[in-house]
């Protein structure tokens, strides 16, 4: 996960069309940023950045979400298996879209294990 790279799109994000772009984070931080829209479309890659991003983990790892425009009830849960499957550690979730701190305390109170950053 050198580059980023779009799924379900053909090129840069726009508004109204459907993509999600998955890079690296800038300046030696472990984790990915996100842009574009979390759902069915683009599921399988957001759940292949997060297998990455739990491979890659030590200790903290971080999700900048910032240009995140929407993420499902799906791609939340894919988030909270993937946290809760480490064997240590959290991951911080930086800047989400407001339905994603929201759909973790209504389905998973308490998970210690991901720290969301506003």
């Amino acid at each position: 996960m050198d580059t980023p790279h779009v799924v379900g799109g053909t090129g840069p994000v726009t508004r109204g069309e459907v993509a999600l772009e998955v890079s690296p984070l800038p300046g030696g931080r472990s984790g990915i940023r996100a842009r574009g829209e979390i759902n069915a479309l683009t599921r399988s890659s957001w759940e292949q950045a997060l297998a990455e991003l739990a491979r890659q983990h030590a200790g903290v790892s971080y999700l900048e979400l910032s240009d995140v425009a929407f993420v499902d009830v799906a791609g939340v849960s894919a988030l909270a298996v993937t946290a809760m499957n480490l064997p240590d550690g959290r991951v911080v979730v930086e800047h989400p879209p407001p339905q994603l701190p929201r759909v973790l305390e209504l389905f998973w109170p308490g998970l210690d294990r991901i720290e969301v950053a506003q």
